[in-house]
């Protein structure tokens, strides 16, 4: 019986003793080539992270919009930037990075490692350029001075209402729409606005935005002198007060050419014609701006200069000489009109 006992038992031994080996070899196995992919990730990592012996020099790389991965670890590769696209593939996708890209223009340097390329596409600034719309441009101008910008893309985008972009200088990156920077800039005016109407003078006869924003137009045509805008819009707003006609040249002018340059002298008929626009005619402000007005013309308007002129004209110098009287104004006007004659002025 003791002998039968004993027989029994080693099936169950050989069992126990396979389950064992088996273990031993799984576990042999996993920290065999767990090892290997250990191994294999260092080495990878190593590659990713090591700096290359390329030249320092700052290149722009552009990354157009809506690119993936592959495509621009391809170009990396074939322009020097990196040594391998395989490795920058698979080191961004173990990372999660992936969808981390933006669109836009980089500075990288062929001496750099993949993992700086990547911090310099995902994380860096964007190569900016700069756009420069002058103050008193028409929409129509600012809309055909964009089409000179290589670095923007032309959508066609529609002309912008007269006066409701705010000119100053932008930076854009490239890839970004003619209309993209279009809605910058009216977003850029609106702020603006909002901001100063909150600090107006309350005294002032404009009652509304929109009005302010025509008569910063026409103050922005009648000068260029940032010093004298306080006071031409000192003067237009003692006029209105007063239910004084503007009599504003440049206003003319709009109702001739919607703003392009007139390129001669006003003629007698023209003052004399009634448009939307000529406040020799109408009591009141133009329809529309006659121009997209810069900041000093808008706050300008909202809080005017204090002073007794209703008058003023030009002095010969590229500024202006003011009156309180139309007596004082003809004798300014008498002194510019000799100052034409002596430069050969028609």
């Amino acid at each position: 019986m003791a002998r039968s006992d004993k027989n029994s038992d080693q099936p169950k031994l050989r069992k126990r003793d396979k389950r064992a080996l088996t273990l031993i070899a799984l576990t042999a196995f996993i920290t065999f080539f767990g090892g290997l992919a250990l191994a294999g990730y260092a080495a990878i990592n190593y590659k990713y992270e090591r700096a290359l012996d390329g030249s320092s020099d700052q290149i722009a790389f552009v990354v157009p919009k809506g690119a993936g991965l592959s495509s621009i670890a391809k170009r990396l590769e074939k322009e020097q930037f990196i040594d391998s696209e395989f490795v920058f593939k698979v080191v961004t996708k173990l990372r999660g990075n992936e969808a981390n890209f933006k669109a836009g223009e980089f500075y990288l340097s062929k001496n750099m490692s993949m993992s700086a390329v990547y911090e310099g596409l995902a994380n860096g600034k964007a190569v900016l350029y700069p756009f420069t719309a002058a103050e008193g441009l028409t929409s129509s101008m600012i809309v055909r001075a964009l089409d000179d910008i290589e670095t923007l893309i032309d959508d066609d985008p529609p002309v912008p209402a007269e006066g409701t972009l705010l000119p100053e200088t932008y930076l854009t990156p490239r890839g970004m729409t003619q209309s993209q920077l279009l809605q910058k800039m009216m977003l850029a005016q609106k702020q603006l606005l909002d901001g100063a109407w909150e600090k107006r003078d309350p005294t002032i006869p404009v009652k509304t935005k929109a009005e302010a924003i025509i008569l910063a137009s026409v103050v922005e045509k009648e000068t260029g002198i940032g010093m004298e805008r306080g006071m031409v819009a000192g003067v237009f707003t003692n006029r209105l007060r007063k239910g004084m006609k503007l009599q504003s040249d440049p206003t003319i002018i709009y109702g001739i050419t919607q703003g392009e340059p007139l390129g001669r002298r006003i003629r007698r008929s023209e003052i004399d014609r009634r448009t939307d626009w000529n406040t020799y005619q109408i009591p009141a402000l133009p329809k529309t701006p006659i121009c997209n007005p810069g900041a000093d013309a808008i706050l300008a308007v909202l809080n005017p200069a204090e002073t007794d002129a209703l008058f003023f004209v030009a002095d010969g110098t590229g500024g202006h000489a003011f009156a309180k009287t139309l007596a004082e104004h003809e004798r300014n006007v008498a002194k510019w009109r000799k100052i034409q004659r002596q430069r050969g002025l028609r």
